[in-house]
Parts: structure tokens; sequence; C-alpha cells
């Protein structure tokens, strides 16, 4: 058996799996996120460890046999988080997570200091890790200098399963402390935020063995002694290796809280000015590029907020077929951007509302205002050369019919419902243990999920979506000195 963790905004999520990779069963806790000010967003990570004592205490109840056979756990976590440590191992504050916009002024000037693009490969967005310490050295000197050890989301869950501070590639990609061709801590881009690699854990790749299971909490969650627990990855990397998303041009559309595009490289093929997120991958000598707009799923969950009607109920009123972009047009900016634009400060809202706008108007805005960001992602990644040959549709929002077909008409490019089943960053997360206790190669163990079906573009619709795209595209820079 082999469990993975998925350590999301939102709550944590366990997945046993058996010996072939096929799930057994799951077991989610939820909690809150914290706002202290406007553009903070932080988390306690004693939630996080009160989290999984209770999943995993409830999976050893109901599934005693099956907890027993474990051999190898891995882990997955929203990227970016700043969980800082001192030298006893304690957490010296809140993690400040990953959509919290308050270090911008510290990002841009990481972003405009010489090789810090070239060595990270990436912009320095202000979700970014490195950007928040140097926040942190600014506006709260006290804490930051009892700084020992800073450590993602992911790998403070690795520090508490073994006692040990190690961490894994495509996690630590994300923090602009890596040189991400050489897959490697950088002395210049940590001199460069005022950080050093004593302060930095141990880099291994997702699918190596990092440490193992604490013997106190294998004995309280019905483990055997020495079990393995391997790098994990960063969540869209993890989820990366659950739909089987390794490879130059496959990969997926993801409607969660964020909106991701991702695929698969095969080589390293930074764009940074692009504003394309180019990580390494979770296994040896693979990366991934990604587009990410901050409000996928979350745009609609405001928009059910105001109206007072569910996520589900907005959706069906659409249908599940569409019939042409609407007039009124929606900006899903409403935490800032990344791809393209890397705006802290934009926001978004409605264009063209009159009298006859209706509920089912806005949702249907709403839709195509993250369809069309997704098509900016879509743009900003043809810039580095990949090719989108082979895409899924996953996370919540891939429920609506109506949202995927959008989508696919807008990025030109069919998108496949993987069938019914367990997979995306929990999966990922074991799969990297299967691997890591010698269970199977890469290959044979991050497999493709079988389709259910495949939405095309419609074709006859195609061109009356473009130019609604490209008056989507025009709005920006109209409104970016207007916030």
């Amino acid at each position: 058996m082999y469990l993975g963790l998925d350590l999301g905004t939102s709550g944590l999520r366990a997945l046993l799996v058996d010996g072939g990779g096929q799930p057994v069963t799951s077991v989610a806790e939820s909690y809150v996120t914290t706002h202290p000010h406007p553009g903070w967003s932080e988390q306690d990570p004693a939630v996080w460890v009160a989290a999984v004592d209770k999943v995993l205490c409830r999976m050893a109840a109901e599934r005693p046999s099956e907890m027993a056979a474990v051999r190898g756990i891995g882990v997955s976590g929203h990227m970016h988080g700043a969980v800082c440590l001192d030298a006893a191992g304690s957490v010296v504050r809140p993690c400040i997570l990953w959509n919290d916009t308050r270090s911008h002024v510290e990002a841009a000037a990481l972003d405009a200091i010489a090789q810090v693009r070239d060595l990270s490969g990436n912009i320095v967005f202000p979700g970014f890790t490195a950007p928040k310490l140097a926040w942190m050295a600014a506006h709260e000197p006290e804490a930051f200098a009892r700084v020992a050890t800073v450590v993602l989301p992911a790998g403070y869950m690795n520090f508490h399963l073994t006692g040990e501070a190690f961490a894994d590639m495509s996690d630590s990609a994300g923090t602009s402390w890596l040189d991400v061709g050489a897959r490697d801590w950088s002395e210049v881009l940590l001199s460069a935020g005022g950080m050093t690699r004593e302060q930095m854990p141990r880099l291994v790749e997702g699918s190596e063995v990092g440490g193992t299971l604490r013997r106190d909490l294998a004995a309280r969650w019905g483990m055997s002694p020495g079990v393995s627990v391997v790098g994990g990855a960063g969540d869209n990397a993890a989820s990366a290796c659950g739909v089987g998303a390794m490879r130059e041009g496959e990969g997926f559309v993801s409607l969660g809280t964020s909106g991701v595009l991702l695929t698969g490289r095969d080589g390293y093929a930074p764009k940074p000015e692009s504003a394309v997120h180019t990580f390494c991958h979770a296994v040896p000598d693979q990366w991934y590029q990604m587009g990410v707009i901050l409000a996928a799923t979350d745009s609609l969950n405001w928009l059910s907020r105001v109206t007072g009607a569910t996520p589900a109920e907005l959706s069906q009123e659409l249908g599940d077929t569409i019939s042409g972009p609407a007039r009124l047009r929606f900006l899903p900016y409403l935490s800032g951007e990344r791809t393209p634009h890397n705006d802290a400060r934009i926001r978004g809202g409605f264009l063209n509302i009159e009298q006859a706008t209706d509920r089912r108007a806005m949702t249907q805005a709403v839709m195509e205002g993250v369809a069309f960001a997704l098509g900016d992602c879509a743009r900003a990644l043809g810039q580095t050369g990949v090719d989108l040959r082979s895409l899924l549709a996953i996370g919540g929002g891939a429920a609506s019919r109506y949202w995927v077909e959008t989508i696919a008409t807008v990025l030109g490019v069919p998108l496949d419902l993987p069938e019914a089943g367990d997979f995306g960053a929990a999966l990922g997360a074991a799969r990297l243990a299967m691997v890591g206790c010698g269970a199977g190669t890469v290959e044979e163990v991050m497999v493709r999920p079988g389709v259910r079906a495949t939405v095309e573009p419609v074709a006859a619709l195609q061109g009356t979506y473009a130019e609604a795209f490209d008056a989507y595209r025009a709005t920006y820079p109209a409104i970016r000195d207007l916030a």
C-alpha cells in the first residue's frame, strides 16, 4: 500500500492506493485561511498537523490492515508558501500563502536584479517565496532574525512526518532561490534575497526517498516501522503525475480555485518575460511549464456568494452547449493576475452591464472571462515553442460541460474528460511514493487515465469567440492604470 497526502489551500486529503496504483480509500479534512489585512493570506501550520492526524487516525480505524501494509508516503502541497522555522524547529509565524500579494514591492525589486530571471527561469512573482522573506526582513525584522530554515507547505509536512527538512525540486522551483536548470540552490539567488544555503532544506527528487516516518506517528496511525517518505511535489506537478502529464505537449487544464494550463517539457526552455512558469518536474530530468490565473472556480464562487445561488445552480442555468459569446464581459482579476500580466494590483470587473443583464448573463460572462484568461496562458505558452497536443480537463469546474466547451473553443484544442475515478494531486503523490519504493518506473506508474469523452471546439463559433477574445485582451491595457 502507498499513501498520498494532498495539502491543499482549503483542506487536506489522504488517498490510499494498492500496489497497482488503484485507489482504495480516501479521507479529507477542511480548514480555513485567515486574511488579517487586504491582500494577505495566511495559515497556521498547526492546522495542517491537526488535519493529517485526524484523517490518518480515521483511516487507521476504518482500514487497519491496509494501513499496516503502507510502504511509502508522498506529499503534495500548495506551492510558494513560506513556513519559517527557528533553530529548535518551531514555527516562527503563520505561513504566508501563494495567493498573498503583500510582497509585490519586494518581488519587483528582486526581479530587477541581474541574473535572477536567468537563473530562476521565471519572473519573481509576489506570490513566490523569496519576496515573502524579503518582506519579513523589512517589516518583521525580529521574526526574520529567528529564521533558521525555510520550508514550503509540503516540505513542512515532510518535516513533521520525519523530523528532517527536505524538499523536492518541483516545489523548490517556485521559490526564486533555485537554479531551475541546474536543479540546485543558487548562491546568487539566495544572496539576492538575503538568505543562505544553510537556511534551505535538503533537495531530493520527488520520487526519491527523503526520510523515514517517525516511529511515534507510525504507531499512532497503525503503520509498520520504516515507512519511507519521498520528496513529493508541488500541487501542480503532483497533479501532472496523477494524470500522466509528463512529456512534451502532454498536459491539462485545471479549473480549481486557481486556473492552470500545464504541459510537460522534455528539456529546460524558460521564457520568463512571457510570465509562463518554468519549473522542475517531480521526476528526474523533466520540467514542466504552465500559465496560471489566480481565480478560476473562485470567480464562480464569488458570483455564488453575491447571488445566493450555488455554483451548481448557476452552471445549470447555462445548459451544456455554447451558442456564442456574451456582450457582457468579465475580468477575473479578483486577486490580481499572474500569466501573462504579473500584476498584483489589477482587480476584476464587468463591462457592458445594462438593464437587461441578469444572473444567467453574469454566469456566462464569468465562465467566458476565465476561458479567455486561460487563452492568455495558451498564447504565452506558445511563445516558448510548446505544442499543446493532448490536454485533459480536470478540477471541479470541469463538471460543467458548458465551461469545458467554452475553453476548448477559445483554445482551439479538444479537451479530454477522464473516466470517473480518483486522480489528481493525491494520486500523483502516491505514485511518487510507489516509484521511490521500487513499485515501478516513472513510465510504468505515471500513466494517463482513460478518457470518457472528448469535448471538441465548436468550429462554427470559433471566429466569434476569437473576436470576443481579442476584445478581452484589449481591456487589460485600457484599465490597468485605473486600479
